[in-house]
């Protein structure tokens, strides 16, 4: 079974940021001229950026990574006008070019502000803008990558909410429904939920172990990994996982800057018998960092057999 680790967005590492941004506010205080001349430059910056953020995790031999969404500010704001697909086509190109010549998986996860089943038409909207906007940049790097979403809110019962997101998953192009998948959440959709609407959907299913120990009911994750496992199985791609320690006991629900090792070493024993490999996403504030003393760990662990920085395999129960 082989195992490769990933983390979130810039890392520590580097002095520079590709999530450099411009607020509608202080955009509309400009002249339109220079205010159109500004963003254009800031995301000419936060490209070269991002590229230079891809070079620094090959060096470092990480090839799974989740990518910010605020790479280009304001792209799904109604009104702003801003072609940020062909004006920066060359380096799409080459970002994309670069993914895919090292082998790398470069996801993203939208922020919280995405809810497909709210029952506000104006968040429905913007829902659609920005998987059309992920989907967009994916489409431009000439890379197939999945966007990880939430069912979304209550507002009601769960059978409403998940016909509400039904019904507004089904709206969205083929091309972008085909981007999706579905992570359980640690407050209202559990696994059990979000997995049988993923059956449903046709669609693969993104676990995340921390919500499920903050949302569970006696589920034991055992019985279901063969499902969750089976929901990637026509993708093309190793079933992914978030894994993130909880902060502490009180702040269960937050994650830690790094992770615990220990906890890491339990799940990767659940994750043994059923012979697959897997992507780890680690959701920790330490980002990189967190990744580097989790990898020096499992170096001197008895079982696994370290590939590189981010990718081992695991022979036997350890």
């Amino acid at each position: 079974m082989k195992i490769r680790l990933g983390y979130v967005d810039g890392p520590f590492s580097l002095p520079i940021s590709y999530c450099h941004t411009i607020t509608y506010t202080n955009f509309k205080k400009l002249d339109d001229k220079v205010a159109y001349f500004k963003l254009k430059n800031i995301v000419n910056t936060n490209l070269d950026n991002f590229l230079k953020v891809l070079k620094f995790n090959k060096q470092n031999k990480i090839t799974f990574y989740r990518m910010s969404h605020t790479i280009v500010p304001l792209a799904t704001h109604k009104d702003v006008d801003f072609d940020y697909i062909n004006l920066f086509k060359e380096k799409w190109i080459k970002i994309g070019d670069y993914i895919k010549m090292n082998n790398m998986r470069v996801d993203s996860h939208p922020n919280q502000y995405c809810i497909l089943n709210s029952t506000n038409k104006d968040v429905v909207n913007n829902s659609f803008d920005i998987l059309k906007f992920n989907y967009n940049l994916f489409k431009a790097m000439g890379i197939k990558s999945k966007v990880v979403l939430h069912i979304g809110s209550l507002n009601g019962n769960k059978d409403d909410a998940i016909k509400r997101f039904k019904e507004n998953f089904y709206k969205l192009d083929k091309n972008i429904r085909d981007m999706v998948t579905l992570e359980n959440d640690d407050k209202i959709f559990n696994i059990v939920d979000t997995l049988n609407l993923c059956e449903e959907l046709d669609i693969p299913m993104t676990l995340d172990y921390h919500h499920y120990l903050c949302n569970k009911n006696g589920e034991k994750l055992h019985d279901y990994l063969d499902r969750i496992i089976n929901t990637w199985k026509n993708t093309g791609l190793n079933p992914k996982i978030h894994f993130s320690t909880p902060k502490n006991k009180k702040e269960f629900r937050s994650h830690s800057d790094f992770i615990d090792y220990k906890s890491f070493v339990k799940f990767l024993n659940i994750l043994l018998p059923f012979n697959c490999d897997f992507d780890i996403m680690l959701e920790c504030k330490a980002k990189e960092e967190a990744l580097f003393r989790l990898s020096r760990q499992l170096k001197f662990t008895k079982g696994i057999s370290c590939l590189n920085t981010s990718t081992f395999i695991i022979k036997k129960s350890i």
